[in-house]
């Protein structure tokens, strides 16, 4: 049995339940405040609930493009002769830092594509969603979520940038 590929099994299976879960509780009270306060969007508005939801799968989806990048760090950080813990401290550290921008990503491609739809479209997205008109939130969060779609190669490939590569050829 390969220790090393057993700790990543597990530390990827705990990380991703605990950051899951903290990603998508914070995204949603994050949601559910900017209804409340700025818009005055009741908890029981089937519309923004449609809406969150969208913004919840999207958000979620691009966070997951970290997958892939952190699996060729632990590749090469388990090559090189380290510890158990340092390995440990070192794929959680990394991690932490590409999740962040993933989310920080994730939530900018949410917002730019509603705000860029808002302002194409005749019709205030915001006013639609607070009198509950499903349509609209049916519309506007399979936009975001197809935006998720097309840009979480692009979010990879972001993720997979800051893998500290051994140098191929040394100077």
């Amino acid at each position: 049995m390969n220790s090393k590929l057993t700790l990543l099994a597990i530390i990827e299976i705990l990380s991703a339940l605990s950051m899951g879960v903290a990603i998508m509780a914070t995204t949603y009270l994050l949601l559910r405040y900017i209804g409340k306060k700025r818009y005055d969007i009741n908890q029981n508005n089937q519309a923004f609930g449609i809406f969150m939801a969208s913004i919840l799968f999207s958000v979620g989806y691009l966070v997951s493009s970290v997958i892939h990048p952190l699996l060729s760090l632990f590749r090469i950080l388990s090559t090189k002769d380290n510890d158990t813990f340092h390995l440990l401290i070192s794929f959680i550290g990394y991690g932490a830092i590409y999740i962040l921008l993933a989310y920080i990503v994730a939530l900018a491609v949410c917002f730019l594509g509603a705000l860029i739809y808002n302002y194409i479209t005749p019709i205030d997205e915001i006013q639609e969603l607070k009198n509950n008109n499903l349509a609209v939130a049916l519309v506007v969060g399979s936009i975001i979520i197809t935006l998720s779609l097309m840009t979480h190669d692009g979010v990879e490939l972001l993720i997979e940038s800051f893998i500290p590569y051994p140098d191929q050829y040394p100077t």
